[in-house]
């Protein structure tokens, strides 16, 4: 008798919601938000001080952060070294650069040097435009030059 009880109470109960659910309106104009309702009563003066006040915030977390990253970057970004093969890389990476700013510097050695021997042989050049050849000579065979380069060793 018990379970004949309970199944007709719980029939009785679903019959009177699902009834409920029927005489409620259920309109979908009615469910939307109407934002142009009321438009013409917002205070103008509010959303200019909210638009400034949003502003001075978005302003001064940039700053914020600006000043993190340029001073404390530590705080925010995660810590490299515990990470072993990036931090082997990034080891890798620094010193691949510095092997090729010390090879930059030796090849700025080098054509400084030649640099400044071309500009002394178009300086020759024009000197010797300039006062032309002695007719009946023979030009005479410029000596052989030779430059010492000293290449500097890179400190180790």
């Amino acid at each position: 008798m018990a379970p004949k009880l309970s199944m007709l109470l719980l029939l009785a109960v679903a019959t009177v919601t699902v009834l409920a659910q029927r005489r409620r309106p259920t309109s979908t104009a009615t469910a939307e938000w109407n934002y142009r309702d009321g438009s013409e009563k917002v205070n103008m003066r509010g959303v200019a001080n909210l638009t400034q006040v949003l502003d001075n915030w978005r302003f001064d977390i940039l700053t914020q952060m600006r000043g993190l990253l340029q001073n404390d970057h530590q705080s925010l970004l995660p810590d490299y070294s515990r990470i072993q093969p990036l931090s082997e890389a990034l080891d890798d990476l620094y010193k691949e650069f510095n092997a090729l700013k010390a090879h930059l510097g030796d090849l700025t050695e080098k054509f400084s040097a030649i640099e400044t021997f071309i500009d002394e042989v178009k300086a020759e050049r024009a000197s010797n435009t300039n006062a032309g050849p002695v007719p009946g000579t023979a030009p005479a065979a410029a000596p052989a030059r030779r430059r010492v380069i000293k290449k500097k060793v890179p400190p180790s």
